[in-house]
């Protein structure tokens, strides 16, 4: 049976912390392996009293091991994006409910209710690839809007640059989400001056285009699409909550997810705001998997939790990271 642990009524830090340690414990105790993680860095559930001192996996672990907190069976398997022959990261969920009530309150918290929206969806690689949770999450807001031309648009640019002219001078309000390279294809063939779209990039040029800096890609947008700010969304296969940007690259979160920045050298210290190290995320959604998350990207974060991605470690192995050898 569902449990959220109450994570959707997180209010304030003493709710979070309390929260976050509840369901530490509950993973400690359910999931194998990152009970094996915790107990060969040799600390003890009963010494935590607060979410900083609680380990983080590193993400690689979801390409080599299952990580779950329950029993199957499992509603879906995501994965991540990935060229042919690479290892994929898997995130098998327990219950879909749990992701689209972490979606929807987010999405409600940062724009407002989805039926005000027409939803169009520029995400042809990962329609092809399927398995994508972003493409679920795209597929139940359209849904959710209930608007006569939200929908995924793929390769069909021309009709959607029509609609999208014809609702925007109408007044009405419109999210348009792709994916870096799939927005810049079609700024360079249509021109847009838009005045009630939103456009949010969910980053990927994979292997389509040369790969640019975040103002860069901004900077081509804004201009193309005729707009003040390129909104962004921060999400990944195995997290369950997205953070957003309204422009400028600033990311915001949920009461339920928490960003903390590790110290490149020594991954158990945390720096303090302001400093680049690497992203540790708490997505307390991800309540049957784990909800404590060493990333592979680097970032910095401000005194009001707003925080930044400046780039990724390279493709070598993350020193700290690799604290342990894992057998299978």
């Amino acid at each position: 049976m569902l449990n959220d642990f109450g994570i959707f009524h997180i209010i304030n830090e003493t709710d979070f912390n309390r929260t976050a340690l509840k369901i530490f414990q509950f993973q400690f105790d359910n999931n194998p392996i990152y009970k094996r993680f915790v107990n060969l860095l040799n600390i003890k559930p009963e010494n935590i009293k607060h979410y900083k001192d609680i380990p983080f996996l590193p993400i690689q672990f979801f390409k080599e091991h299952q990580i779950v907190s329950a029993p199957p069976p499992y509603e879906a398997i995501f994965k991540s994006s990935g060229t042919t022959g690479m290892i994929r990261s898997k995130h098998l969920i327990k219950y879909l409910n749990l992701y689209e009530q972490s979606f929807t309150r987010t999405f409600n918290i940062f724009y407002g209710d989805i039926s005000q929206y027409t939803i169009m969806a520029l995400l042809p690689s990962y329609v092809e690839q399927g398995h994508s949770s972003l493409v679920y999450m795209a597929d139940k807001l359209i849904k959710k809007s209930k608007k006569q031309y939200s929908g995924f648009y793929l390769d069909n640019t021309d009709r959607l640059a029509e609609i999208l002219k014809k609702l925007d001078e109408r007044g009405e309000k419109i999210l348009l989400l792709g994916v870096s390279y799939a927005l810049l294809n079609l700024v360079e063939k249509h021109k847009f001056n838009l005045k009630n779209t939103i456009i949010m990039e969910t980053g990927g040029m994979k292997g389509r285009r040369k790969e640019m800096l975040r103002e860069e890609l901004h900077k081509h947008l804004t201009a193309g699409f005729g707009v003040k700010s390129i909104h962004s969304e921060y999400g990944m296969t195995e997290l369950l909550s997205q953070s957003y940007s309204h422009g400028e690259g600033f990311f915001k979160s949920p009461p339920w997810k928490k960003i903390l920045i590790r110290d490149t050298e020594d991954p158990l210290t945390y720096l303090p705001d302001g400093k680049t190290g690497g992203i540790n995320v708490i997505d307390l959604a991800n309540i049957y998997s784990c909800s404590f998350i060493a990333t592979q990207d680097l970032g910095k974060k401000s005194a009001t939790g707003e925080f930044e991605i400046l780039g990724r470690f390279d493709n070598s192995d993350i020193r700290g990271c690799n604290l342990l050898i894992f057998q299978n």
